[in-house]
């Protein structure tokens, strides 16, 4: 019995180091086993929040908000546009060197003026505007035209500039026609403003430039060679005034003189002053963008400009260059000579 004791005494002391080292060595492994599953779920919700973080600042999720931004924006100005009148024409109260916005189609702007150096300037977006050509009372005659001696219904209300023409018909370098009545035969060479059925017009030489071959040509007006082609003034402004340019009052060189020109970006640009000669005119164009421009109507009492400021009555002209003799019934009534209106698309 006492040995048997001594010998499960024996085993028990025997087991009981042994078991207790292996115990430890279990749990101390169990342990490590455990932290490093937390250390490694730990690792991984820490990825998985840095992940999250950066797409939710940074990454795909950013872009939305952006988009949303950019569509409000597009929804406010097409909002904004809705909501504005067709047309607004301000005239100014003083005119500066500076570009000046006298009139916005649908809230965007669509003609400008300037006054520099004793010339008026008025500069018109052909997105927004077209030009109508319009013959006289007795340059072109009263039947057979769409757009006759004065602003027509159908331009009352949308009307926001209108200025001279050409030179007379009965002149040598001349060309008119318009909606499929002629009233002066078309001449090659000659500079000419010509608006084609979708509402657009350019300037340029009579089959050397224009007409464009695919598009149809409603109406021409034709005056002289260009003034200026290419951005740089004819050889002629100097040397040949009075027989290149016109015959003056009193063969004064210095006289009141109009011209039309267009932009590289296809603006309009019309140009108009009491005191100027050909060279200073296309000096004036070239100097507001004309790559090309035509000599209109020349003398005082054939140059002149108007904008029509709209009121429920109507449409009241407002005269643009000073001193101007003006036009009686300022083109809303009867004129015996070819003008150009400026109207709203």
């Amino acid at each position: 019995m006492a040995q048997n004791r001594r010998r499960v005494g024996a085993g028990a002391r025997e087991r009981g180091p042994g078991a207790g080292r292996g115990a430890r060595r279990h749990r101390y492994s169990r342990r490590v086993r455990t932290r490093r599953r937390l250390v490694l779920i730990l690792a991984f919700g820490i990825c998985a929040l840095a992940a999250a973080y950066a797409a939710g600042s940074g990454g795909s999720r950013a872009a939305p908000p952006a988009r949303a931004k950019v569509t409000s924006a597009a929804r406010f100005a097409a909002a904004r546009a809705a909501a504005a009148p067709h047309l607004v024409v301000t005239a100014p109260r003083t005119t500066s060197p500076a570009w000046t916005v006298v009139a916005e189609v649908r809230g965007r702007p669509a003609a400008w003026i300037a006054q520099r150096s004793g010339v008026t300037f008025m500069r018109f977006d052909q997105s927004l505007v077209h030009l109508t050509l319009h013959a006289g009372s007795t340059d072109g005659g009263v039947a057979g035209w769409t757009y006759g001696d004065q602003i027509s219904r159908r331009e009352i209300h949308l009307v926001l500039a209108a200025f001279n023409g050409g030179f007379r018909l009965t002149y040598t370098d001349v060309g008119f026609s318009s909606g499929g009545h002629v009233a002066v035969a078309l001449k090659p060479g000659l500079a000419s403003i010509v608006t084609y059925t979708d509402g657009t017009s350019n300037i340029g030489s009579w089959g050397n430039g224009v007409p464009t071959a695919r598009k149809s040509v409603f109406s021409v007006l034709q005056n002289q060679r260009l003034l200026v082609d290419r951005g740089a003034p004819a050889a002629t402004v100097t040397t040949c005034v009075l027989v290149c340019w016109g015959h003056t009052i009193q063969a004064l060189t210095t006289v009141a003189r109009s011209g039309l020109g267009i932009t590289g970006s296809g603006q309009l640009v019309w140009a108009a002053g009491e005191q100027l000669s050909p060279a200073a005119l296309a000096a004036a164009l070239i100097s507001a963008g004309a790559v090309r421009a035509i000599e209109l109507d020349i003398n005082p009492d054939w140059v002149a400009g108007y904008l029509y400021v709209h009121h429920r009555t109507g449409p009241v002209a407002v005269p643009v260059v000073p001193g101007q003799h003006g036009i009686a019934g300022e083109l809303l009534a009867p004129y015996s000579r070819d003008f150009l209106a400026v109207v709203a698309n």
